[in-house]
């Protein structure tokens, strides 16, 4: 005899067939780096702003072991910071000063002495991508090489995705010299990656179960969160106090200051934020033989890394959705040449989130708040993505402000992050 089964309906993935799908474009450009053990690293590349070769990607085993690339790219880091934000300039009385550490507008700088830092950037920016990770004279290499080049020195900004095994600061790489015409510091400003292109970077693990941010309407009200040391600049020498006014606009914001706050929050279950801002010290934490890793601190000083977060986070089957992009704007000095930037990133994004956004050198505060600013500013009103805004922000510093240090932000996942909110048929009356 038929007779009705019970069932319970679990997931609901179209929503009572209300929305569809999100239709996220696909990058114009994926170029693949994958680590084969400690002595080889197999290149990758495909998308629409390349050839297809008999309808595959282009593929070469490459000279530059590992170990190298990540050698040449602790040199890069510390370049910027000891030959940049570091440079002394003496002052009428002869004594030190450091312009590209406490400034932001870089307009009334001697040009031909900015030119010289920048042109020093640029070169080594080269170095690492064309001489040390592409070098060699093999001929998959020089074809592989040659097709990366022809497709990233176009004018149109392309939608870039590197997807490594190596963190490398890719928006802080360049092309070689006659990539461009432009005389001057445009010309050099143009050769940046991260000046011409949208950038984010995946591998390792990191784009395992990002969700596209459609399984249920947004909410009306974002909301966000600030997770700060509030005993960072209290002189208040920079505009950091403003960034929680410019959080509060429009949005639910959260405040937190201690470690208990946020190991609270990561533990509760239905934590849905949209939006989380970190301003906070950090320091590099030993794990030999593995590289250091990045440790940030709240007001109370005690340490939060990526086991803090794994720790207290329960599995995503269990949660409501959680996935917050995160702006991770972490102050330290004396960063070591070979620490693991990605480290607490992957774990946010393990657990849920849809982006990481963060400096990848020692970032002068000034900069930083300012960079936080001007990126939430363009961020929070939703009418753009985390890709596009990150790319403006560089160009904007750049351009208007003659500062690189835009390009030394870098996003890891979270091209397409959003600040979603519900459109009023879809707001439950």
């Amino acid at each position: 005899m038929a007779r009705d089964l019970p069932v319970r309906i679990v997931q609901d993935p179209s929503d009572g067939f209300t929305r569809l799908p999100a239709r996220v474009p696909p990058p114009d450009l994926v170029v693949g780096f994958d680590a084969w053990g400690d002595d080889r690293i197999l290149a990758r590349m495909h998308g629409t702003a390349v050839p297809a070769l008999s309808g595959t990607e282009h593929k070469t085993l490459l000279e530059a072991t590992p170990k190298e690339v990540k050698a040449v790219t602790a040199r890069l880091r510390r370049l910027w910071s000891d030959e940049f934000v570091r440079a002394e300039r003496p002052d009428a009385a002869g004594r030190p000063t450091y312009p590209y550490a406490t400034l932001v507008d870089l307009t009334a700088e001697p040009e031909a002495e900015l030119m010289a830092r920048l042109g020093e950037l640029t070169r080594y920016g080269a170095q690492l991508l064309f001489d040390v990770l592409l070098g060699g004279e093999g001929e998959s290499v020089k074809l592989f090489r040659g097709f990366l080049i022809e497709a990233l020195r176009g004018d149109e900004p392309l939608r870039v995705r590197f997807d490594s095994d190596l963190f490398v600061p890719w928006p802080m790489l360049c092309l070689p010299p006659d990539a461009t015409d432009e005389p001057g510091l445009p010309g050099l400003f143009r050769r940046f990656l991260g000046h011409r292109h949208r950038i984010e970077q995946t591998g390792g693990g990191f784009y395992a179960g990002i969700a596209d941010g459609r399984e249920r309407p947004p909410p009306p009200v974002p909301v966000v969160s600030l997770n700060h040391d509030t005993g960072v600049d209290p002189r208040g020498r920079t505009r950091a106090a403003r960034i929680g006014e410019v959080l509060a606009q429009g949005t639910t914001l959260i405040e937190r200051t201690t470690r208990p706050q946020l190991e609270a929050a990561l533990s509760d279950p239905a934590l849905d934020e949209q939006l989380m801002y970190f301003w906070c010290h950090g320091h590099f934490q030993p794990a030999e033989p593995e590289p250091p890793y990045l440790v940030v601190k709240l007001t109370d000083q005690r340490p939060i890394d990526a086991y803090t977060v794994r720790a207290h986070r329960p599995p995503r089957a269990e949660c409501a959705p959680f996935q917050p992009f995160v702006l991770l704007n972490a102050c330290y000095a004396g960063m070591p040449g070979n620490a693991d930037l990605a480290y607490l990133g992957r774990a946010l994004v393990e657990t849920g989130a849809r982006g990481i956004l963060g400096p990848q050198m020692e970032m002068p505060q000034a900069f930083a708040a300012e960079y936080a600013l001007e990126f939430l500013t363009r961020y929070l009103p939703g009418t753009d993505t985390a890709g596009t805004v990150t790319h403006a922000v560089a160009r904007h510093f750049a351009d208007e402000l003659r500062n690189p240090l835009g390009l030394a932000y870098a996003l890891h996942c979270g091209m397409d992050a959003r600040l979603e909110r519900a459109r009023p048929e879809e707001t439950p009356a």
